[in-house]
């Protein structure tokens, strides 16, 4: 993975970076810069991971998994946007009633997605009233679709502390962090392309 996104990313031409969606540890892509730091100026690194800058603890799942890449892309000043998790990316929920209604038989991927939310075990079923499921690597996706999407402002990169918490430091190279994801249209976009994959599979009328 590490040598691919490197090749991918050497092969680009000037005017036109690489977006690079990284929804869990950021392992290979810090790899990949530490190994070819040219390649920073070719990418864009989109990253689910964290909490917002003045959360208590940027301690989150896909970040803590490797700590030591983690700053490394927060230090290497490529250009990054930060998609937090609280706050932001678990805006994006949804019910197993909702995926059935618009999801459910409209295409193999869709009815894919709908079953695997209905056989989610974490917890009360997601059958159970009041009940729903945040889909959290949508967020990163999202933005690169449409920014309006996710709401970004410029901050200076923070430091990730050995406690995995949140320092700052104003010198720092700029990042952009999400503030905040818009659900409904995130969720409309899904529901479209579902559609028009089952448009496809079904062929000429």
């Amino acid at each position: 993975a590490c040598d691919d996104l490197i090749e991918r990313a050497r092969a680009q031409p000037d005017d036109r970076p690489l977006y690079v969606a990284a929804i869990g540890a950021i392992t290979n892509v810090a790899s990949a810069i530490l190994a070819a730091p040219d390649i920073r100026e070719k990418i864009v690194v989109v990253w689910l991971a964290g909490h917002p800058l003045h959360w208590p603890s940027a301690n989150e799942f896909n970040l803590k998994q490797d700590p030591h890449a983690s700053r490394v892309m927060l230090d290497s000043g490529v250009p990054l946007v930060l998609v937090p998790c609280r706050s932001v990316a678990e805006l994006i929920a949804t019910t197993v009633a909702e995926l059935d209604a618009h999801l459910a038989g409209r295409s193999a991927v869709g009815q894919y997605l709908a079953d695997i939310l209905r056989a989610f075990e974490h917890g009360p079923a997601l059958t159970s009233p009041g009940r729903s499921k945040v889909i959290w690597d949508l967020a990163a996706i999202a933005w690169l679709i449409n920014p309006d999407w996710v709401m970004a402002a410029l901050e200076p990169s923070p430091i990730l502390t050995h406690e995995l918490t949140w320092s700052r430091d104003n010198r720092r190279h700029p990042i952009r962090v999400a503030q905040r994801a818009e659900r409904d249209p995130i969720f409309a976009d899904l529901f479209a392309k579902c559609a028009a994959l089952g448009e496809q599979e079904a062929g000429p009328a």
